[in-house]
């Protein structure tokens, strides 16, 4: 299966994927909150994400979601050149690849195979582009720290389990708070690192090695 929130590039994987004997595509869906609940209802072997649809159930929480499922199919992300940082985040989190949105119809069924067959697969261009990330990453790691650190103990916390791809009422069960009560730290903490929005705090997170704790 696989979801996209463009028309077009659900579109086209349905057709590239049509004259494949061996493969078949059991659902699709517009959002990260139907493709979590396609991917629980119909358990399929390999699911195809864009990395970033509409907000909030975006194609990072979606990922995280169904790679929690009882045994989670092998997911992959579709992404474009500008995504490399929501491409590190992604990979932190399990996904077993990457793929650009252009990619040949062969090469998308070569893939969609290797995945259904536990492999990971990862276009050249993407690792080229992840390659410069990390180092932009390097670069951009002291900032972030320093950013952080203006943060109290627990919006760190709060901002940590934001980049683990939590909820509310999840971060409110893991820190003993109300779900209100959360709801309040995270907007403190989205006005105080100027994030428009949770994956811009979940990068904030990786960036600043939260992740790593």
């Amino acid at each position: 299966m696989f979801a996209d929130d463009e028309d077009l590039v659900r579109a086209s994987l349905r057709g590239m994927m049509a004259g494949a004997p061996d493969i078949e595509v059991v659902g699709e869906a517009n959002d990260g909150r139907s493709a979590v609940e396609t991917a629980r209802r119909l358990h399929p072997d390999v699911v195809l994400l864009d990395i970033k649809m509409r907000a909030p159930d975006d194609g990072i929480r979606a990922l995280r979601a169904i790679l929690e499922l009882p045994n989670p199919p092998a997911a992959a992300m579709l992404t474009t050149f500008d995504m490399d940082e929501y491409v590190s985040l992604a990979l932190r989190l399990g996904a077993n690849g990457f793929l650009l949105k252009d990619i040949e119809p062969a090469a998308l069924l070569r893939a969609v195979r290797d995945l259904a067959r536990g492999g990971a697969v990862l276009d050249p261009g993407v690792a080229a582009r992840m390659v410069r990330a990390h180092r932009e990453g390097q670069r951009a790691a002291q900032p972030a720290r320093k950013l952080l650190a203006s943060l109290s103990e627990r919006e760190r916390e709060v901002v940590a389990l934001i980049g683990q791809g939590l909820s509310n009422a999840e971060i409110g069960g893991k820190l003993h708070l109300s779900e209100a009560t959360v709801k309040g730290y995270v907007s403190a903490v989205l006005s105080k690192i100027g994030a428009a929005n949770r994956v811009q705090a979940a990068l904030l997170a990786y960036r600043g090695g939260l992740l790593d704790q």
